[in-house]
């Protein structure tokens, strides 16, 4: 059986394409959503928990130097 490879070589553009290309079909599945199965739903769910772990990875903006006051 194949291994999978764990070194990727991905770019921030690319990040970006495959960030909006799960938010374009979790929007489309949560519209859908009520006529839906369960197999979606798990679809959905999926989609939403790597959303979030791609959130998680993203280095935000922090003045050095400075305090920092958000909002």
């Amino acid at each position: 059986m194949p291994q999978y490879n764990d070194m990727f070589e991905l770019s921030v553009a690319d990040m970006e394409l495959i960030e909006t290309a799960l938010q374009t079909a979790r929007d489309a599945l949560s519209e859908s959503l009520p006529a839906a199965g369960s197999g979606e739903e798990d679809t959905l769910r999926r989609i939403h928990d790597l959303l979030g772990r791609l959130h998680n990875q993203k280095i935000f903006y922090y003045p050095k130097g400075k305090v920092y006051v958000s909002g």
